[in-house]
């Protein structure tokens, strides 16, 4: 069954709705309207936004938040020295979510393509992420390994501190000991 998609660049207009869909599908606390704002910030660079949203008729059923080269920091989680290419020519996937009824659809690899276009007209070479290992059926690493992703490292226990703080893991709730694999895809 085909289902016509609607794929436009995020504005503030959808914050509402994708913090939404994300506390339903990362859990409570994962994201709020200063930390979407920031999000939002970070993927803006030369007038090109890297984040995109996906709506089927007036349902917004997933979106793509990507940081720019340059505009997000390396921190412990991050493996710079592992990486084939200098860290300021690397993006950051932050967040790829798809509404669980609409999986199987290839939006999740769509939202991702559009968000490399945007990273290469952006100076970016590379992308990198952190992938939940515990998604269902560890559909996030098939996904993006299937998408030319290539695993870095693995972090266990990658959200933990966050969960102490508040954010409320849909498997372990507030004691996370999830697992991420930081992985990298490199454009052409």
């Amino acid at each position: 069954m085909s289902i016509a998609l609607n794929y436009q660049h995020l504005t503030p207009a959808d914050f509402e709705l994708v913090i939404k869909l994300a506390t339903e599908v990362h859990g409570a606390g994962y994201l709020d309207q200063n930390s979407m704002q920031d999000w939002y910030n970070k993927g803006l660079k030369n007038s090109i936004n890297a984040g995109f949203v996906v709506y089927h008729d007036d349902k917004l059923v997933g979106f793509r938040i990507t940081y720019a080269a340059q505009q997000w920091q390396v921190d412990k989680w991050c493996s710079p020295t592992l990486w084939p290419v200098a860290v300021d020519q690397v993006c950051y996937f932050k967040c790829n979510t798809v509404d669980e009824n609409y999986r199987g659809h290839g939006i999740g690899g769509e939202l991702l393509k559009r968000s490399i276009t945007a990273a290469k007209q952006q100076g970016a070479i590379a992308g990198v992420s952190h992938l939940w290992k515990q998604s269902p059926g560890n559909s996030a690493v098939k996904y993006f390994t299937k998408c030319g992703g290539k695993l870095i490292k693995e972090h266990p226990d990658r959200w933990h501190e966050l969960s102490l703080a508040g954010y409320e893991c849909p498997v372990c709730q507030h004691n996370c000991h999830c697992e991420a694999a930081e992985m990298m895809v490199t454009f052409d």
